[in-house]
């Protein structure tokens, strides 16, 4: 059976409802899914100051797991157009893996949050995809067999790199039915994707 890792950051929670979105969707097609955080690099006391989601049921990830899959889809939210320093300290421990080629031909994929429609989500995708890229993997995003992110109903996520939510400038917004069915739709894709690679 195919294996996909859901490795994410959430700080408030909106990550984490992403996370098992996607994860659903990759069970729904068949795979074998663990959801996994990066380790917290920001002290317990600060965070908790600030409000943080600090009981995520998540076990921690490290980055020998990685290997272990066939897919790892990467959640975390924007900081300033680029995905936050806890995923980007956990991705630049992965040196040895990019010197072996351990995660060569395996399936990669992002999502991500932002506090508006324009804060950053697509460029955040990017950061976390040039990582998948250069360690070898094969990317999939988010196309618009997911209508729902072409909807001008209300304020959606989406984008056809990565699925994506708006939480609000104070966190405010939950992930929407919409944004939570393209993250499912993107973990159908991946795990399928895994699938057909491994035939």
């Amino acid at each position: 059976m195919i294996k996909v890792l859901v490795l994410y950051y959430s700080s408030y929670g909106h990550i984490e409802a992403m996370a098992e979105a996607v994860a659903g969707g990759a069970r729904d097609a068949g795979a074998h899914v663990h959801i996994k955080r990066v380790p917290e690099t920001i002290p317990s006391d600060v965070a908790a100051e600030a409000h943080f989601k600090l009981d995520q049921w998540a076990p921690v990830a490290t980055i020998e797991d990685l290997p272990g899959y066939d897919a790892i889809i990467v959640g975390a939210p924007t900081r300033f157009g680029r995905m936050p320093a806890q995923m980007a300290a956990f991705l630049d421990q992965a040196g040895g893996l990019w010197l072996s080629g351990a995660l060569h031909g395996k399936v990669g994929a992002a999502f991500t949050s932002s506090a508006s429609q324009h804060g950053g989500n697509e460029t955040t995708l990017f950061s976390i995809l040039t990582n998948l890229l250069h360690f070898g993997m094969v990317i999939v995003g988010l196309p618009y067999s997911h209508q729902g992110q072409l909807t001008l109903d209300e304020v959606v996520g989406g984008s056809p790199y990565g699925a994506t939510t708006i939480a609000g400038g104070r966190g405010e917004r939950q992930p929407s039915a919409i944004d939570l069915a393209g993250a499912r739709h993107q973990g159908e894709l991946v795990a399928r994707y895994a699938i057909k690679l491994a035939v």
